[in-house]
């Protein structure tokens, strides 16, 4: 049975009164035709699609608002969300995005935090020198660059968290970044993306997971595995779960659906359902960690 759990990585986007350009117009994405996502999923959605599964919180996670506009809005709308009394209190933690590099950016991380439910910034890292659609940042290497730094240091002026998605070949940066600012609290996104599937990629993946968990001040969220394996099932994804909860512990993991994007290859229940079956060896109190109480420590819900 799905013990009670906490969402740790979802988006909601209402298409009719807020800037999401690329569910707009379509652009060139690593996962292919997203047609059937580029429309409104509200919070009743996500409500719907947790109907018959324990959902008891939710961390919602930037959906990419138009950057040439002010990314507080994004976190102002969410906090509406979450003080309708229809909403469940959802999302419990708001995750915004400031552009770091931005030398004005402690003004914008201080409107966030005027936010209740606010809890840190996502800024997407994602860089690849070959491929342009594997490319979420402006430039590569923001984690070494010294202004960036700046702005991430400021995120724990305000108690925030910083949200990290990148792909594997990018964490032996990122373990830098951890053992060098180590009083940022980074929370890694989507079990560090593993998408490339040969024996020397995944051993990149593991090695450099090993690096990241160096750092005294990493957790990481299992998600949007299907995004990457979009035939996927419990079994195809139980080596990437269990890998990353071996390598990081049980006590720095936790789960998440990537809802709606993940909408795209299974339904809400199943992901949760295999997450259920792939930890069913584990002892209840590992379980309690995994689906709940580690969120409910990092995100400060």
């Amino acid at each position: 049975m799905i013990p009670p759990f906490i969402d740790t990585h979802h988006h909601l986007w209402d298409l009719e009164n807020n800037p999401y350009p690329w569910l707009v117009e379509p652009i060139d994405h690593f996962v292919g035709d997203y047609s059937a996502i580029r429309k409104s999923w509200l919070v009743s959605d996500l409500h719907e699609g947790a109907k018959n599964v324990p959902l008891i919180k939710s961390v919602h996670v930037q959906a990419e608002w138009d950057h040439n506009l002010d990314p507080v809005d994004e976190t102002i709308w969410l906090q509406s969300v979450a003080d309708d009394p229809g909403s469940r209190g959802m999302p419990n933690a708001i995750i915004g995005f400031a552009d770091l590099s931005d030398p004005d950016v402690e003004a914008t991380l201080e409107r966030h935090a005027d936010n209740a439910n606010w809890r840190g910034i996502r800024h997407m890292l994602n860089w690849s020198d070959d491929k342009v659609n594997f490319r979420f940042a402006g430039s590569g290497g923001l984690m070494s660059d010294s202004q960036w730094r700046e702005g991430f240091k400021l995120i724990g002026k305000f108690n925030g968290s910083f949200d990290l998605q990148i792909w594997p070949w990018q964490l032996e940066e990122a373990a830098r970044l951890g053992n060098d600012i180590p009083e940022v609290p980074i929370i890694l996104n989507h079990t560090a993306m593993p998408i490339g599937r040969s024996p020397g990629e995944l051993r990149e993946w593991r090695k450099g997971l090993e690096s990241l968990g160096e750092a005294p001040n990493v957790s990481a969220k299992i998600s949007a595995l299907g995004m990457l394996d979009q035939t996927w099932d419990a079994e195809s994804i139980a080596p990437f779960v269990l890998d990353i909860i071996d390598i990081l512990g049980v006590d720095r993991c936790m789960f998440g659906s990537n809802f709606p994007v993940d909408s795209l290859f299974s339904d809400y229940e199943t992901v949760w359902k295999a997450y259920d079956e792939i930890t069913c060896d584990f002892t209840d109190s590992e379980r309690a960690k995994l689906f709940c109480t580690n969120a409910e420590k990092y995100y400060c819900i």
